[in-house]
């Protein structure tokens, strides 16, 4: 599998980032939490990102640490909105995972002003980010966020404090929206500039339920084919991000390291046919996926 440099943090990520949400259902036990990270490792992967509102997903990669965080880059977030609240989840997050620090360490869901506003407030979750780099709990901070709002938002967070990494959604559904994509560009762009990291997310979007039961445990109607997987997963390594999470679906994650491990970089007029012939069943206002035309 492809490894690319994650910014300024020097690490070489491999371009499909575990995404432990995953392992976090509490009607999985441990032996399924086991054999999916025995599958990433087998594949090469060498990134991880978590967070405490993964269900139990840091008691399942907890028993793991002690083997592999010499050889993994540990990502992980907080929800908390101030410092105190931020401190607390921290040192959760700690205890849960069994390891004393991290190798980035994020706000979690910031993908509105509002949101952002409240983290880099005097007492905001930004100064525990921060506190928890000056004692070496982390050596990097991101800032990571959903929704149609997300690069717009993240883009301004970077003009406020100077964070290593952005994680937001790309998609080549999400891309049918052009103020979606243009905003993405300009984030894109500055994070170029500024040698930050890009972690992409919602790598199997193409559309939103319709109210129907979920197929799959995640928010998006996922594509499941894996011609369908290999052609999202390429469009979107094909875009300037350097990894990209897994999605929570244990059923695809075999799909998307074999799409990975397949990976070609493709030319734009085969990335606008891609984007172009995205038909999405229902519309998903949350990533700004529009109805198909």
């Amino acid at each position: 599998m492809e490894n690319r440099r994650l910014g300024r943090t020097g690490h070489l990520s491999t371009v499909v980032t575990f995404g432990a949400i995953a392992i976090g259902k509490q009607e999985d036990d441990q032996e399924a939490a086991d054999r999916a990270v025995e599958l990433v490792l087998r594949h090469g992967v060498n990134h991880i990102d978590i967070a405490p509102g993964y269900g139990v997903a840091m008691e399942r990669l907890a028993p793991w640490m002690p083997e592999i965080r010499h050889r993994v880059f540990l990502g992980a977030k907080t929800g908390k909105r101030t410092r105190d609240e931020a401190w607390t989840n921290i040192e959760e997050c700690m205890k849960r995972l069994g390891v004393d620090g991290f190798d980035l360490f994020q706000h979690h869901s910031i993908g509105t002003m509002e949101e952002l506003d409240k983290i880099t407030a005097p007492g905001g979750a930004l100064e525990a980010l921060i506190e928890l780099r000056e004692q070496g709990g982390t050596k990097w901070l991101g800032i990571t966020g959903h929704g149609p709002d997300a690069p717009t938002v993240h883009l301004e967070a970077l003009r406020r404090f100077d964070f290593d990494t952005v994680m937001f959604p790309v998609s080549a559904t999400i891309f049918r929206n052009a103020d979606y994509r243009r905003s993405a560009e300009a984030l894109f762009a500055e994070a170029m500039r500024k040698d930050v990291g890009v972690q992409a997310i919602k790598m199997l979007a193409r559309g939103g339920w319709g109210g129907h039961e979920r197929e799959h445990p995640v928010w998006y109607d996922p594509h499941r084919e894996q011609q369908e997987i290999d052609s999202a997963l390429w469009w979107q390594l094909s875009q300037p991000v350097h990894t990209a999470p897994s999605t929570g679906s244990l059923a695809l994650l075999p799909k998307i390291l074999n799409a990975a491990e397949r990976f070609r970089p493709l030319g734009q007029s085969e990335q606008r046919e891609i984007v172009d012939s995205q038909r999405p069943p229902y519309p998903e206002p949350g990533l700004g996926i529009l109805p198909a035309t």
